[in-house]
């Protein structure tokens, strides 16, 4: 028998189409009585039915959650919690909602129910990544773990297909760095190389065909297997690059661990070569230049400049991003990193 831990989550998970409906439900479930809607400005139309669906339940509807999840937001939000009494919180949206909902919960306590309309993954994590004076970091703590997730593919439905290829690529980020995680395991593992073949499957269906509900609700599926690793396991490379790209330079979440993706891949290929073998089947053989085409088949944006990074960035950028690394499975320096980041910037096919 392997040596290994493994540690699995308390949340419910609810999957099913429509099943977004019955969040009234989870919430007197969860023994609460005022919920506070959460969404981003450009989801408070969908937050405040929501809110109306609630009814007698629901205190109202906060709409300013923002990518990077700035400390600044999370407590003009508190304050919303405060003046209006709410005992939990119900974020409806994507990885920007949901960092909001975990940031009040790690700094009050409250339950959270979450409701997602992307495939970040971040909803079945403990993780908390926050943004403050440029730079964004991470925290781990047990009350930042949502009590629901409610994963309804209807809601999905209408997902413009680039931000559906760019959120499926960073929900597979997380997969792909569980499979050569330091503390990962055998359950981790088989969730890893699951959730990376549903969104293989899924994602080219819907390039096609936006509106095709089986392959929206297999992307959802991996969107959980791949976020549960994600709360499983530690990252590495590809994780603080990102951190580094999106919080010191405030480049998209999901399109930058689209584009990056191939380059750690590869980056890592020899060091993690059986870990990686699994996922490089998946892609035609080549982790890095397998994960590169299939970007570019289904149209995902493939160069850091597109984002209006500067090649003058990147050398901050490497100093950033080694400073306090992560672990990796290859030994990392500034000058290795510079190099990944002009591949990355130049939008060239890793080997």
């Amino acid at each position: 028998m392997k040596d290994f831990s493994y540690r699995g989550s308390s949340a419910c998970i609810v999957f099913g189409a429509g099943r977004s409906a019955d969040v009234a439900m989870f919430v007197e479930a969860l023994d609460c009585k005022r919920a506070l809607v959460l969404a981003t400005p450009h989801q408070k139309q969908d937050a405040e039915a929501l809110s109306v669906r609630l009814g007698a339940l629901s205190v109202g509807v906060f709409a300013g959650a923002v990518m990077h999840t700035p400390v600044e937001v999370t407590e003009a939000a508190l304050q919303v919690v405060a003046d209006t009494g709410a005992d939990c919180v119900v974020s409806l949206g994507g990885g920007s909602t949901t960092g909001l909902g975990k940031a009040i919960a790690y700094r009050t306590d409250l339950p959270q129910i979450v409701i997602p309309t992307t495939y970040a993954g971040s909803e079945v994590t403990p993780i908390l990544g926050q943004t403050e004076a440029g730079r964004k970091t991470t925290v781990r703590h047990d009350r930042i773990l949502p009590e629901v997730v409610i994963y309804d593919p209807d809601l999905t439905l209408g997902l413009p297909t680039a931000m559906s290829v760019t959120s499926g690529l960073n929900a597979m980020a997380h997969a792909l760095e569980g499979l050569y995680a330091q503390d990962r395991n055998p359950v981790s593992t088989l969730m890893a190389v699951e959730g990376l073949r549903a969104f293989a499957d899924s994602l080219p269906v819907f390039v096609k065909s936006p509106g095709d509900a089986k392959a929206r609700a297999e992307a959802l599926y991996g969107a959980w297997l791949c976020g549960t690793v994600l709360g499983a396991v530690g990252m590495a490379l590809h994780h603080k690059i990102c951190h580094t790209l999106g919080g010191s330079f405030d480049t998209p979440h999901a399109e930058t661990h689209a584009v990056m993706l191939p380059h750690t891949a590869a980056f890592n290929a020899e060091a993690a070569r059986e870990e990686l073998a699994p996922a490089a089947a998946i892609f035609g053989g080549s982790i890095g230049g397998g994960l590169w085409d299939f970007a570019k088949s289904i149209g995902a944006p493939l160069s850091l400049r597109d984002f209006g990074l500067t090649e003058a960035d990147l050398d901050r950028a490497a100093l950033i991003a080694t400073e306090n690394p992560y672990w990796n499975p290859r030994p990392i320096d500034r000058t290795s990193i510079r190099t990944l980041l002009q591949q990355a910037w130049e939008g060239v096919r890793p080997d």
